[in-house]
């Protein structure tokens, strides 16, 4: 076999792993959630002072309708963008929930 046709080989070879891995990637499902995936806080009040922990969260997540949770620390810098699809909630250094928006 010739150098050319060894090298076209790997190259086909390695271009096929390729495009097989990234099949995986691009068949998956991503969450999904009820709804069109909006944020709506009108309603969340209720979390501010109570722990950031996990059936919180899940609350927070199934009551906003958001598609995405962004928790936020103290020392977290956000950037501007909006998402109408996103919640922030915000925690204090001790892990309790100051504030929720859609951002």
């Amino acid at each position: 076999m010739s150098h050319f046709n060894v090298r076209t080989l790997c190259l086909v070879a390695t271009a096929s792993l390729a495009a097989l891995g990234l099949s995986g990637c691009l068949t998956t499902p991503g969450p999904t959630t009820p709804g069109d995936g909006r944020c709506n806080d009108t309603q969340l009040q209720w979390a501010i002072g109570k722990v950031n922990d996990e059936p919180t969260v899940r609350k927070l997540k199934q009551e906003s309708g958001a598609g995405l949770l962004n928790p936020i620390g103290p020392a977290t810098i956000v950037s501007r963008d909006h998402r109408e699809d996103r919640l922030r909630v915000f925690v204090d250094a001790n892990n309790v929930i100051t504030a929720v928006r859609c951002e």
